[in-house]
């Protein structure tokens, strides 16, 4: 059993708002049991794996960690093609793995697409809006290690009052103007049905339709759809 089973196995519960003691009376095991499951102390047999699939409605293949999707359309990290120079794995993390590649590949069919419109207005507000996100997510991550907020040139007020939000929202402005214009001026746009993109991009939109619809399914989850 690979280790992204318990982890995803106590998120699963802790996404139904569940006592680890109503689950494991749920699924007709001890509740010791259950945590040793969660924890990687012990492994399950198939028979519960598919109790808990049917239980929390997801694959085999999602539990396991071996798709994101949770109806089992699954994407091999080692075979999923990789835009990005830096090839193999990231280590400690099957997860991590395919999260890159996903996204370095979709990041890169962006901007494949974006370069062939030749608006350089529209490819530095892309760059701005990726870069704000990705700024955020690691100065979090830095904070949450112990770092210290003079690494950066940003203030740490200024960036917990959400200043990176307001570049970022801005960056939004320009790209939907940068698109606007190019529309006015009748500019050469990309063919953008699955069809075109498929047989232009085949590995990078097969990154782009998972990064796609994970998007949507959480969004709809959220909304309660």
């Amino acid at each position: 059993m690979n280790e992204d089973f318990p982890r995803t196995l106590a998120l699963l519960r802790q996404e139904k708002e569940i006592s680890q003691r109503q689950a494991a009376r749920d699924l007709d095991i001890s509740q010791a049991l259950l945590s040793h499951y969660e924890n990687g102390v012990r492994e399950p047999g198939l028979a519960f794996v598919r109790k808990a699939c049917d239980y929390y409605h997801v694959s085999a293949d999602y539990l396991l960690g071996r798709t994101l999707d949770r109806d089992g359309a699954v994407i091999d990290a080692q075979e999923l093609y990789d835009a990005s120079s830096e090839k193999g794995s990231l280590k400690g993390s099957i997860a991590a793995t395919l999260q890159k590649k996903l996204l370095v590949n979709t990041t890169s069919l962006l901007f494949e697409l974006l370069g062939g419109t030749g608006s350089r207005e529209a490819v530095n507000a892309a760059g701005s809006y990726l870069g704000g996100a990705l700024y955020q997510l690691y100065r979090m991550l830095h904070r949450a290690a112990g770092g210290k907020d003079k690494f950066f040139a940003l203030g740490g007020t200024a960036f917990s009052m959400d200043a990176v939000d307001a570049e970022m929202r801005l960056a939004r402005v320009s790209f939907a103007q940068a698109l606007d214009a190019m529309e006015s001026e009748d500019a050469s746009l990309p063919a953008m049905d699955s069809t075109a993109l498929s047989q232009a991009y085949p590995g990078l939109t097969q990154s782009l339709t998972q990064v796609l619809h994970s998007t949507e399914e959480e969004t709809n989850r959220l909304l309660g759809r």
